[in-house]
């Protein structure tokens, strides 16, 4: 289902047609609002297209940022699997030898 959200950045009213979430979406233009003014405020002199760059920029920074944290979380997430994992083949291994061999003390 999708509807049409109005939300404000940097001063200016924009529709826009979304399946989001109104809530959601106005999350979204609320953070992006925040960074226009941040932008603003560190090069004042800027236009608007100038400010949406530099916008753009700081949020693409972002999310690579966030992406590659991701990417070694999961990539310790799965040694440990895989650690974890050979360690319940080593203790199923032993335990097996025990049960065949009977008890060790």
């Amino acid at each position: 289902m999708s509807g049409v959200v109005t939300v404000e950045i940097a001063g200016q009213r924009y529709p826009i047609r979304s399946g989001l979430d109104p809530t959601y979406v106005g999350e979204l233009a609320s953070y992006v609002d925040k960074k226009m003014r941040a932008a603003s405020d560190a090069a004042p002199t800027t236009d608007m297209l100038g400010l949406a760059i530099l916008v753009a920029l700081n949020l693409a920074d972002e999310y690579f940022r966030a992406r590659q944290h991701q990417s070694v979380a999961d990539g310790e997430l799965n040694e440990r699997a895989v650690r974890l994992e050979q360690l319940v083949d080593q203790i199923l291994s032993d335990s097996g030898a025990l049960s065949a061999g009977g008890s060790r003390l």
